[in-house]
């Protein structure tokens, strides 16, 4: 049984190996999103989901954006401003 678990995980890890972002993704020029536009992106990424089922006009992530800062701050906005690190720290009864 273990095996089996050991045998996804590392098929995951494999397949995540394969992903890459895309060249034209990524602007190195001042006026690209960076951190702090990636923060608020993720900060409101719930609202933006939403919107987006309605209108192709709304997107939840920006694209060209500055790369790994934007990527970031994104993460930072989803997980902490978001809420994610306050529901899995609360003790279940």
């Amino acid at each position: 049984m273990h095996i089996a678990r050991y045998a996804a995980l590392a098929l995951l890890l494999t397949l995540s190996a394969c992903a890459s972002q895309v060249d034209a993704g990524v602007v190195r020029d001042g006026g690209a999103p960076g951190f702090w536009w990636g923060l608020w992106h993720g900060f409101v990424f719930p609202f933006a989901w939403v919107g987006s089922l309605f209108s192709d006009d709304i997107a939840v992530y920006a694209v060209p954006n500055s790369g790994g800062w934007y990527d970031f701050g994104f993460f930072l906005g989803i997980t902490v401003l978001g809420g994610g690190s306050v529901f899995g720290s609360k003790k279940r009864r």
